[in-house]
Formats: structure tokens, C-alpha cells, sequence
């Protein structure tokens, strides 16, 4: 039921034939383990989400699993269509990325039928200016108003400009999230980028929840570590 999360992890053992195997798979713990047989830290990890064959991932799942719904939406439901694309590359829930793929502002396509229905779309960091230390959260990317349905973000109006994200430390969930407004002109930039509150900002403007929203993955180019701290 739901995504799971397989994680694949590799230890430096002390020697040959210095570990052993558990005696049972169920609430086995990695951590309790490697400190049994003295394996420190891990020295590599990588993760894969995994649902039923006829699974669809509805209600936001993935933005359960990345705590993304949490930490900075509340649960909602998928109304309208969005695709976002950074170089012409497509990304979907969980995309890892780097900064050299997210120097230019991607391409966001909505869905819809009616050119008077209109848009704000917002792109946040979730864990700035750490994972371990977020006292910067949200940090305010991008955002975009009075996009009309059927159309793309540059048919909008850019209320704060783009501003690459360059995270220093650690796995960043990056946000992009599409709202409806209420009409066009009704929705206007706030005065700061840091401590942005997106729930409060949707408040203000009677935006009510969501009605599409992505997360991708950023860190340093050459950053090599795994999934962040949770």
C-alpha cells in the first residue's frame, strides 16, 4: 500500500568474515547494526521509491514521502496539469539535479480549458540553508502570477525573479507549486525571499490549497551524499 522506499547502503567491513547475518528481516535496524560490527558510517547509499503494479501515486503520495506535504503544504488533491522542464528535461517527484541543471528558470506548462482562469506559481527551497538546520525556511526562488490556463509560466507575470538555487550543504527539496487565484491582478510578490511561508501566503490571497505541486532534489555539483536527514 502506498510508495515505499528500498534503500540500498554499502559498509567498509573491519576485515573478512567479520559480519554476520541477523536472524530475522522484520524491524531490522541498519544503524544498530553497523554499530554491532563496527562499521561506522556508511561509505555509499542510493534509494528507489516502489508502489503496487497498478498504483498511480494519487493524493500527493510522493510529496508524503518527501515530506514536502508537512513541512510545507497541507494535503491536497490534484486538479489541473502541470509539467515542469529545466533545458527541455522533463522532471517528475524526487528528480535529482544539480546547480548547473537549474542555472535558467525551467519551462512550467499548465493544464486547463479557460484562458480567465489564472495562476500563481511558486518555487521554494524546503531546506534552507541545511536539511539539519532549515532556520531559513522557505527560501523563496521564483514566483510567478496571473498565468493564464492552457498556457506556460512566461505568459505570467514575474513577481520575484528567479534566482538559481546554489545549496551548500546537504540534499535540498526544491517546491514548485501552482495555485489558482482568484482573478487576474489579485496577487502580488511578498517583501522578502527567506522565512517565506507558503500556507500564509495562500491565506492572504484566498488562494485556498494547491491544485498541482512537484518537489526535485538539489545539491552542490559535486556533492556526493545521500538522502537527507529526516
Amino acid at each position: 500500500m502506498g510508495i515505499h522506499r528500498f534503500v540500498f547502503v554499502l559498509y567498509r567491513q573491519l576485515g573478512r568474515e567479520t559480519v554476520y547475518a541477523p536472524e530475522w528481516r522484520h524491524n531490522f535496524n541498519t544503524t544498530h547494526f553497523a554499530q554491532l560490527y563496527n562499521l561506522a558510517l556508511p561509505v555509499a547509499a542510493l534509494y528507489f521509491n516502489c508502489q503496487r503494479e497498478g498504483g498511480t501515486g494519487d493524493h500527493g503520495e510522493p510529496l508524503v514521502v518527501g515530506r514536502v506535504i508537512g513541512d510545507v503544504l497541507d494535503p491536497f488533491t490534484t486538479s489541473v496539469a502541470m509539467r515542469v522542464a529545466f533545458a527541455n528535461r522533463e522532471i517528475n517527484n524526487g528528480y535529482e539535479l544539480r546547480p548547473s541543471h537549474v542555472v535558467n528558470r525551467p519551462r512550467v506548462s499548465i493544464g486547463g480549458s479557460d484562458l480567465r482562469i489564472f495562476y500563481t506559481l511558486i518555487m521554494v527551497d524546503a531546506d534552507a540553508p541545511s536539511p539539519s538546520n532549515p532556520y531559513l525556511r522557505e527560501y523563496l526562488h521564483w514566483m510567478v502570477t496571473d498565468i493564464p490556463a492552457t498556457t506556460d509560466a512566461s505568459f505570467g507575470k514575474e513577481a520575484v525573479f528567479y534566482e538559481s538555487p546554489q545549496p551548500w550543504a546537504g540534499i535540498h527539496r526544491m517546491a514548485v507549486v501552482l495555485f489558482r487565484q482568484l482573478g487576474s491582478g489579485t496577487v502580488f510578490a511578498p517583501e522578502w525571499r527567506q522565512n517565506f511561508n507558503t500556507r500564509h501566503f495562500a491565506e492572504i490571497y484566498n488562494l485556498g490549497l494547491p491544485v498541482a505541486a512537484l518537489y526535485f532534489n538539489c545539491q552542490r555539483e559535486r556533492g556526493c551524499g545521500g538522502r537527507r536527514r529526516e
